[in-house]
């Protein structure tokens, strides 16, 4: 029985409905756990020092296919292994990070899925200050422990702002604990809009990032629709758990013996906007009739 080793920055609890959603892809291509694949699962627990260890421990084990999820995992896969075939699934661009030659042609041993949540950061800030077109003061949450992605994301993100004649900061939060200070220091700099960045950290948090954002009373986006179902303003990307569906289908293909230096990195087609017109309302801004017209989902 082929052995898939699963590899993840974020926690098993949190982790868990992306993993399900991984398992149904592998399940739609034929394969279904305890049956005729088996799972071995490592999760870093939000502690990426640890995922070199992890990585290690999959190789040493001879896993068939390793299937990273989050950029981190991903990159000490890659580290751990040249021979052993990686599946990623990464919100970066997997070129910029060195893990595919080309999203057609990604040579090696790496291929995967990417969710673009990095490229399409600046189409956040515009929808931001198509919310708000008075504003010219803009902010980007980051967390800096997960390098890669917020070097991507600020590099990305503050191209857009000096396009778009905004003045943007780059706020820093590495834990819960720093989220207070952020906010206060948006109230400081008159932050009119916030563009809330990827990352494990803030996923795990939506639900206080949301209530801390109507609290102040700050319009903040994000990518994923859990945020404006939590209470947040909006959000716009693609669907994440289809993302790690789609993981599971390139598994399989690898597993049926494809070349994963042949298979094109599989890209997301449909984004979403979603609106919370309730929030809007508490926080005193008004919703554009146009971006409401072009919302693919409003919360009222």
């Amino acid at each position: 029985m082929p052995v898939v080793g699963y590899i993840t920055a974020t926690a098993s609890d949190e982790g868990e409905p992306r993993a399900a959603a991984f398992r149904r892809g592998l399940q739609e291509s034929g394969y279904v756990v305890g049956q005729n694949v088996a799972i071995e699962y490592r999760w870093a627990e939000q502690q990426i020092d640890r995922l070199p260890a992890l990585a290690a421990d999959l190789v040493q084990r001879h896993v068939t296919v390793i299937a990273a999820a989050t950029t981190p995992a991903v990159l000490a896969a890659q580290a751990a292994t040249t021979t052993i075939p990686i599946v990623f699934e990464t919100g970066s661009d997997p070129v910029r990070l060195g893990l595919v030659a080309s999203l057609n042609q990604p040579g090696g041993n790496v291929t995967g899925v990417t969710s673009l949540i990095v490229e399409v950061a600046p189409k956040r800030l515009e929808l931001l200050q198509e919310l708000l077109p008075t504003a010219n003061i803009m902010a980007l949450l980051n967390n800096p422990a997960d390098r890669a992605l917020a070097q991507a994301q600020a590099r990305e993100v503050l191209s857009a702002a000096r396009n778009r004649k905004l003045e943007l900061h780059v706020l820093n939060a590495s834990s819960e604990r720093d989220f207070e200070g952020v906010f206060t220091e948006m109230r400081r700099l008159r932050v009119a809009g916030l563009v809330i960045g990827a990352g494990s950290l803030f996923v795990r948090n939506l639900k206080k990032l949301a209530a801390l954002t109507v609290r102040h009373a700050v319009p903040a986006i994000y990518l994923y629709r859990d945020f404006p179902v939590a209470g947040g303003l909006m959000s716009y990307g693609s669907d994440i758990l289809d993302t790690y569906r789609l993981a599971g289908v390139q598994v399989a293909r690898v597993l049926k013996g494809e070349n994963p230096g042949e298979l094109p990195v599989v890209q997301p087609t449909k984004f979403e906007l979603v609106i919370n017109l309730k929030t809007a309302k508490m926080i005193g801004v008004a919703v554009p009739p146009a971006l409401i017209a072009r919302a693919d989902e409003v919360i009222e």
